[in-house]
């Protein structure tokens, strides 16, 4: 199935989830202050994805793409890598950053230190656009195509753009606002305007590194992946990037790191958790699908929970493990080595335990992989899984909705989903990026707070649990772009006609995040709003947690 095999390419902060055993936490403990300000109302605004023809040249590799590099062209096609030793991580406004009111606990557009600086107005964009070409270029730059070589057989520019005046145009890059000069280079490629597109991508050359603050960073990543879809290969990069894939070992490092210095996915696992813990309290047979097991530990502390539940434990639990290559890859192996781990530690706490592995894409799922049995319990969890579902915009088999549905038919206690709180699975191509810019502006600057600039192993986590998502949503379409977030509201719009209603959170899920959260930064926060948890990182909202039956 085409829709599986793109499934299976895909990684980011979903990655994440694959952390070891020994390194999960506590789930549920103690006080922390709430938000005061109100979550805005999200969304569900959609657009076309477009595609358009282009040309371009060199590739870099963001290892070890210095702030000034040289941008001469490469012939190698091994140089056409997004990391040249590998990358993948994650979490994206609708029409416009001010249009979307979803992203911000306080109505503002992303965090205080980055909030993307854009216009909605096309107009005044394209006119910056022009004032910066003529800055760089001069008032008589009227470049033709053919200075513009196709670089897929590393041919360089035409002798005639020995015209530019190259040290001039270095001189002014640092009064260039980056982000601006992104979304600027966006704007050309969705115009198909290849010359000033390729212009903007030699300076964005001159201003990112992946060794800098958070926006020079991020800058690096959007910037290769402009060029890959500059360059319509989008999908043969990210694909490859599969051939330089790090050992699983060495995958398993990177996304420890990120486990232990972020709270994204311990807010999956707490909020998750402490629902279906309430919801199974008096059950004497517990059975849980989770639709992204990875390493299977999120269960390590609800099973030990389990062995002390007042009434005592149930008589049974069984837990069904939804997974594919890449967490196995992770893994370093299949997902018996998932069960083999789970049952141990049943065993060890006096808890009857049963594992089935169901080794496919969520969209590949049917009612048979998943051996439902009368009298049990069911909790069905989806921790970062559903954006990887394509829908109506990509197929007419609609594997999102069919899956929610197929769900509600196993008539479950309790469904439980965490997800980004970001909006580009329908939107087109510019104001996905911008949406992009500007959800992983805040994903940035949040890792940034955790660890020296300077810091090597979060360099090294970045480009192989991050950078991968961002190309595929930079540059790909169709199939081939698996990573399709959506806003809470499109979630509550889908899970209702799918037949779900909300199912309440108490007040101790709020709690337990409040608390997980103190061993984070400040700068994040948990706020519920109309029956769902969003974290935040300043103002933006960054990932909301909802339970449905």
């Amino acid at each position: 199935m085409q829709a599986s095999q793109n499934r299976q390419a895909s990684s980011g902060i979903h990655e994440m989830y694959h952390q070891s055993v020994q390194e999960i936490d506590p789930y549920c403990l103690s006080h922390f202050h709430v938000l005061e300000n109100n979550v805005c109302p999200d969304t569900g605004s959609q657009g076309n994805s477009i595609n358009f023809s282009s040309c371009k040249k060199q590739f870099f590799t963001l290892e070890s793409f210095p702030a000034t590099a040289d941008l001469s062209a490469c012939n190698s096609p091994s140089a056409v890598s997004v990391l040249s030793s590998r990358s993948p991580f994650s979490p994206q406004v609708s029409q416009s950053c001010s249009s979307d009111q979803h992203n911000s606990f306080d109505n503002t557009c992303g965090s205080p230190q980055s909030g993307c600086s854009v216009t909605d107005d096309d107009n005044e964009l394209k006119h910056r656009l022009k004032e910066l070409e003529i800055s760089l270029l001069g008032p008589e730059s009227d470049i033709e195509d053919s200075c513009y070589c196709s670089f897929r057989g590393g041919a360089h520019r035409d002798a005639s753009v020995a015209r530019w005046n190259w040290n001039k145009m270095v001189e002014m890059i640092p009064r260039l606002n980056l982000q601006d000069t992104l979304i600027t280079c966006a704007q050309a490629i969705h115009e198909a305007d290849i010359n000033v597109a390729t212009l903007f991508m030699d300076v964005l050359g001159q201003m990112v590194s992946v060794s800098g603050d958070p926006a020079q960073r991020l800058g690096a990543y959007l910037l290769e992946g402009l060029r890959a879809r500059l360059e319509r290969s989008g999908s043969a990069i990210y694909k490859a990037l599969k051939c330089d894939e790090p050992t699983s070992s060495e995958l398993m490092s990177y996304m420890s790191i990120l486990f232990q210095i972020c709270p994204y996915f311990k807010f999956a696992y707490t909020s998750a958790n402490v629902v279906i813990w309430e919801a199974m309290a008096n059950e004497p047979i517990i059975h849980i699908i989770d639709f992204q097991i990875a390493q299977g530990s999120q269960w390590i502390p609800f099973i030990q929970d389990l062995s002390n539940r007042p009434g005592g434990p149930p008589v049974l639990l069984r837990i069904t493990g939804v997974d594919d290559s890449q967490s196995a890859h992770a893994r370093g192996g299949g997902l018996q080595i998932v069960g083999r781990r789970l049952s141990q530690l049943a065993e060890s706490n006096g808890i009857c335990f049963e594992f089935h592995a169901a080794a496919m894409s969520g969209c590949e799922v049917e009612r048979s992989n998943l051996r439902i049995r009368p009298g049990e319990a069911l909790a069905v969890n989806f921790p970062y899984a559903l954006h990887h579902m394509p829908d109506e915009s990509v197929s007419t088999q609609n594997h999102r909705d069919r899956l929610l549905r197929l769900v509600k038919s196993l008539s479950p206690k309790v469904v439980t989903i965490v997800e980004q709180e970001s909006n580009t699975n329908t939107s087109p191509f510019l104001s996905r990026f911008i949406e992009t810019l500007d959800y992983y502006t805040a994903m940035f600057e949040s890792i940034d707070a955790a660890r020296p600039r300077d810091d090597k192993q979060r360099i090294r986590a970045e480009q192989h649990c991050v950078a991968r998502d961002i190309v595929n949503m930079v540059a790909c379409e169709g199939f081939e772009r698996v990573e399709r977030h959506e806003l809470l509201g499109k979630w509550r719009m889908r899970l209702r006609m799918a037949g779900f209603s909300p199912y309440p959170m108490s007040s101790s899920v709020t709690r337990s995040v409040q608390n997980l959260l103190r061993e984070f930064n400040e700068n994040y926060k948990v706020q519920e709003a109309d029956g769902a948890l969003y974290l935040g990182w300043k103002n933006r909202a960054m990932a909301t947690s909802s339970a449905w039956r």
